[in-house]
């Protein structure tokens, strides 16, 4: 069996440089969706956090609305994205 200690206060500079990452990329992210009129399909299933099939499903279902252009090309407007979540909110539990 291995035993290894550590010192905590060696972890701080490793924490600091991930967070210090991870708010690049989440100003990086919000600075390219800016101020946006549509989405993807893509955009719009990573914007809240499902797989782009099942917001596809949604679609199809009439769960959730968006728009066509340029042929087959499916767009989803914030308000669209909102609104779905919004529907599918729940309340927590005490």
């Amino acid at each position: 069996m291995l035993n290894v200690t550590i010192d905590p206060d060696s972890f701080e500079p490793i924490v600091q440089a991930i967070v210090t990452e991870t708010l690049i990329q989440v100003r990086a992210e919000e600075a390219r969706i800016g101020d946006k009129l549509a989405f993807s399909e893509e955009e719009a299933a990573r914007l809240i956090g499902i797989e782009p099939h099942v917001l596809r499903d949604a679609r199809l279902r009439g769960d959730i609305s968006a728009s066509r252009i340029a042929g087959r090309r499916i767009r989803y407007l914030r308000q669209d994205l909102l609104a779905y979540l919004a529907r599918n909110r729940t309340e927590a539990r005490t």
